[in-house]
C-alpha cells in the first residue's frame, strides 16, 4: 500500500505506535527544520486511521452496552461491557505483535469513547432500540472496521500475509466474543451466521491491496465495506456455514455414551 515502506520507517523512527501502528509522536525534520516528505504524507493517514479506529471503538462499545442494558446490568456493568466489547480484540492483537502497552490502555480517548457510548446507551436505550437489530448492526460495523485496521497494523509490523489475516480476524471478533462470554451466551462467531468468515474476507482485501501496492485508504474502505455487506446479508438472508448434526438430548455429552 502507499504507506508501505514510508509508514513503517517513519513509525519506527518516531518510536511509539497507536493501536493502528502509524501514530507519530514527533515530526521528522530535515536539516533546516522543515518536515520531511514522509512525515507530511503520514499525518493525514494517521488521522484517517485514528478516526476509523475510534469510530470502530464507538460502535462496538454501543453493541456491548446494549447487551448490558438488555441483561439489566447496573451502570458500572454496562460501562465494563462496552469497554470489553470495544477493546478486547485490539488488545489481544497488540500483545501478540509486541506493541506494549496496548493503545486502548495507553490512550485516554479509547476509554472516553467507550464511556460515552455506554452512557448514551444506558440513559437513552430507547433511541438505540429504535434501530432494527441494533446490537447486530453495531457489531457488524465494528467488525468491518477492526478487521481491516487489525490487518493493516499486522502488515506494518512485518507479519506475513497469513498471520496478518488471522490477526485482522482476531481484532474483529475478539471484542464480540468477550462481550458474549461475560453475559454467558454463546458467542456469535461460534454460531451459524457468517461472522469470522466476513472478517477474513475483508482482511484478504487489505493483504492483496498491500501486495499490489494499491492506495491504502480506498483498499481499507473496500475491505470494510465487504465485511459489513457480508455480515449484513448474513443477518438479513440467514446466510450461514454448515451446522453440526442434530443437538444431543439433555444430559448427553455427544459421545454416544450414557451420561456420566
Amino acid at each position: 500500500m502507499d504507506w508501505g515502506p514510508i509508514s513503517t520507517l517513519t513509525g519506527r523512527m518516531a518510536g511509539r505506535s497507536l493501536r493502528t501502528g502509524f501514530q507519530i509522536d514527533g515530526a521528522i525534520t530535515g536539516g533546516d527544520g522543515s518536515p520531511q516528505v514522509a512525515d507530511v504524507i503520514q499525518r493525514p493517514m494517521d488521522l484517517f486511521i485514528l478516526t476509523l479506529d475510534l469510530l470502530g471503538t464507538f460502535v462496538f462499545a454501543l453493541s456491548g452496552a446494549t447487551v448490558g442494558v438488555r441483561h439489566r446490568l447496573d451502570l458500572f456493568g454496562v460501562m465494563v461491557l462496552s469497554f470489553v466489547a470495544a477493546t478486547s480484540g485490539g488488545m489481544a492483537r497488540d500483545v501478540l505483535i509486541g506493541d506494549h502497552p496496548p493503545a486502548a490502555l495507553a490512550d485516554w480517548r479509547y476509554l472516553a469513547v467507550c464511556c460515552l457510548a455506554g452512557a448514551i446507551t444506558f440513559y437513552r436505550i430507547g433511541l438505540v432500540e429504535h434501530l432494527r437489530n441494533p446490537v447486530r448492526m453495531f457489531d457488524a460495523a465494528g467488525l468491518a472496521l477492526f478487521a481491516v485496521l487489525g490487518t493493516q497494523k499486522a502488515l506494518a509490523f512485518d507479519l506475513n500475509p497469513v498471520s496478518a489475516v488471522l490477526l485482522g480476524m482476531l481484532t474483529g471478533i475478539g471484542g464480540g466474543m468477550a462481550r458474549d462470554v461475560l453475559v454467558a451466551r454463546t458467542p456469535v462467531v461460534l454460531q451459524s451466521e457468517l461472522y469470522a468468515v466476513a472478517a477474513i474476507a475483508g482482511a484478504l482485501v487489505v493483504v492483496v491491496g498491500n501486495w499490489l501496492k494499491w492506495p491504502s485508504a480506498p483498499v481499507m474502505l473496500a475491505g470494510a465495506t465487504l465485511v459489513f455487506t457480508l455480515r449484513f446479508m448474513a443477518i438479513r438472508r440467514s446466510w450461514s456455514l454448515p451446522i453440526a448434526g442434530p443437538a444431543s438430548p439433555p444430559g448427553d455429552d455427544g459421545d454416544g455414551q450414557p451420561p456420566r
